[in-house]
């Protein structure tokens, strides 16, 4: 599955979170340790819905830059 993937800059260090798995968030010192740390996230995450007999949330979300 591909889900969408929302990075924020922090004072000193990149979060992301998966809008569609709430509660998947993950932090990392550069945008590509965020990356790898969320990819991570989410395996784990799937995981544990699957343990627990829970349902995988289909990708829904949709992420576009828009010109202002």
């Amino acid at each position: 599955m591909r889900y969408a993937v929302v990075i924020e800059k922090a004072d000193d260090n990149y979060s992301a979170y998966v809008p569609d798995l709430p509660g998947c968030v993950a932090t990392g010192a550069t945008i590509a340790d965020v990356e790898a740390e969320i990819r991570e996230a989410i395996r784990f995450h799937i995981d544990g819905l699957r343990a627990d007999g829970e349902a995988i949330p289909e990708p829904t979300s949709i992420a576009e830059y828009v010109e202002a």
